[in-house]
């Protein structure tokens, strides 16, 4: 058993349902394309029949990958969580000191991040920093573009 792969039940059954569809759809449509190219005669000097056996074989290890994800992960339970101070599936407004912005962030696991919908990974240095503050704290986050300072407005 590896190192466990904290989710949400929502970032679980992503998951779940791209491993059925790896399973169930891709593996059969490699086959075939093999079993194809196997029918074209000569495998020393067929393109497609290495092609496609490298195609299975890539899709095999993300197979594998996503099985061992899949088995060492542990859901979160959200109703046990304190938002007293930051922590993973907190939802967080800051307001970045330096253009008084103010920005809505959730931290979900490294798997779960979408920055287009919000969704930021804990791993990320915006998400590193910002575990276990509270409400007023001001911290520095280090960016590709220098050091910016940022304030905790609401955590929910």
């Amino acid at each position: 058993m590896g190192k466990p792969t904290y989710l949400t039940k929502e970032g679980l059954a992503k998951m779940k349902a791209e491993l059925d569809h790896l399973i169930s759809v891709e593996r059969p449509k490699i086959s075939q394309q093999i079993a194809e190219a196997r029918e074209k005669g000569d495998l020393s000097e067929n393109a497609e029949y290495d092609a496609a056996k490298d195609a299975q074989g890539m899709l095999e290890l993300k197979i594998s990958q996503l099985q061992a994800l899949v088995r060492d992960s542990r859901v979160i339970d959200e109703s046990k969580l304190d938002n007293s101070k930051i922590r993973i599936l907190s939802t967080v407004t800051i307001k970045n000191l330096k253009n008084n912005k103010e920005m809505r962030y959730t931290l979900v696991p490294d798997q779960e991040s979408d920055l287009k919908s919000g969704k930021i990974s804990v791993d990320s240095p915006i998400g590193k920093s910002l575990l276990g503050c509270e409400v007023g704290d001001k911290v520095d986050v280090e960016a590709p573009v220098g050091v910016i300072p940022f304030e905790i407005v609401k955590i929910s």
